[in-house]
């Protein structure tokens, strides 16, 4: 399998408000560059829309190393997802899952297309080379959500 590296961010102005979403996906020696936004979104979808935008890139399984600074999307996916499936997409509180539906499509990205993923959090905003470039992309993803 071929190995990569995958730097996701979301970005928000406001909360909600718009935001956007960024990935930099490098393997082999070649980089490639992803963003988008929406208008009326939260920071938390657009941490998940830069995972399922990234995994869903991938044409083949690959082995993945993939850096997020969002304490939500890696803990929702190493620790809280199979309680939320077990209970019928429930928190331990009996709420309903936030996002539920971007959780289940990232599931569905992660059962289905044969990755290894190796998720490792790195601390936002402080000089990351990879995550100062997904977050720069998840800026030009509001950008384009607003139309500048």
């Amino acid at each position: 399998m071929n190995h990569i590296e995958i730097y996701t961010d979301g970005a928000c102005k406001g909360n909600p408000g718009p935001g956007g979403w960024g990935v930099l996906l490098k393997s082999a020696g070649t980089e490639k560059e992803m963003f988008g936004g929406e208008l009326g979104t939260t920071n938390n979808r657009m941490e998940l829309t830069a995972v399922i935008q990234a995994l869903g890139a991938l044409k083949r399984p690959c082995n993945v190393t993939l850096y997020l600074d969002s304490q939500y999307v890696l803990k929702g996916m190493t620790e809280w997802l199979p309680g939320w499936k077990a209970k019928g997409w429930r928190t331990a509180g009996k709420t309903p899952v936030k996002n539920v539906e971007l959780w289940q499509q990232l599931d569905k990205l992660v059962r289905e297309g044969g990755h290894t993923i190796d998720w490792r959090w790195v601390r936002g905003h402080n000089g990351d080379p990879g995550n100062e470039r997904a977050d720069a992309l998840a800026n030009r993803g509001v950008a384009q959500a607003l139309g500048r």
